[in-house]
Order: structure tokens, then C-alpha cells, then sequence
């Protein structure tokens, strides 16, 4: 079970994992040990995820995500498959966590009375300086 948020919770049959080759170090074990994980998950078809909090996951994570609305996790940070396999987990659920909390809504609001007068006022001083480097003879 890996716990997202205290409301979400993805069983694990829900997630897929594949294990590939790294590349990079690793010595004489490099070309021989499938460390580098892929994770799986499908957002699309999920169950566990309420519609709100999906909808938020795809739009976020719009570039791992395949055409069948599978998300992709690949973890190659460390050389063993199990560290590799606990930081995929631990990044599928700050991505799930962060797609859970709602954008704050913008409260509209309008400018003072003050700021209104401040720019009118900058506006007229630029005015002037712009007349004022303006060559006297340009109209004639």
C-alpha cells in the first residue's frame, strides 16, 4: 500500500514495475544487474484517485504520461534496484501529493485610489521627458 496523502492510498496492484539496466558507474556489475527501475501507474484508469485530484495528476505530469494515460517513473539515482525502487515510490507519491492540494483561488481585487494617481502621475513625468528630448525643429 503506499500512502500518498491520509485521504489517498494506491494498493499495490495498482502499480507496475520494470526493471532495466543503468547506465553510467557501476563497475564490472554495470552491464549485468537490472538496477534502474520504471514505474508504472495508471493515472487514467485508477480507482484510488478522486476524478478532481487526476485531472490535477495528468495536467502535472503531462510529459510522463503515455498515450494510454499510463505514468512513467524511471529511477536510476542509485545503484541498487531496491534504493532505486523506494525513491520511484517516494516520487509517485509527492507528485500525487502535490496534484491533491487545490490551487488557492485569485481573489480579484482593484488597484487603490493612490496607485491610480501614482502611475497617472509617472506617466506624465516620462511624457515630459520624452517631450523634452523631442529636436524643437521635428514639426516644421
Amino acid at each position: 500500500m503506499l500512502q500518498a496523502t491520509p485521504d489517498i492510498a494506491l494498493h499495490e496492484n495498482e502499480l507496475t514495475w520494470r526493471f532495466i539496466r543503468a547506465s553510467g558507474p557501476g563497475g564490472q556489475n554495470v552491464n549485468k544487474v537490472a538496477s534502474a527501475v520504471q514505474l508504472r501507474f495508471d493515472a487514467q484508469g485508477s480507482a484510488s484517485l478522486p476524478d478532481a485530484v487526476r485531472a490535477r495528476l495528468l495536467r502535472l505530469a503531462r510529459n510522463r504520461i503515455n498515450s494510454d494515460g499510463v505514468l512513467v517513473i524511471e529511477a536510476r539515482r542509485f545503484r541498487t534496484q531496491e534504493r532505486n525502487r523506494e525513491d520511484a515510490r517516494a516520487r509517485l507519491a509527492a507528485l500525487i501529493a502535490r496534484a491533491a492540494q487545490a490551487p488557492k483561488l485569485r481573489l480579484a481585487t482593484r488597484p487603490t485610489a493612490a496607485s491610480k494617481r501614482r502611475r497617472a502621475e509617472d506617466k506624465r513625468r516620462r511624457a515630459r521627458l520624452k517631450q523634452a528630448r523631442r529636436d524643437p525643429t521635428e514639426n516644421e
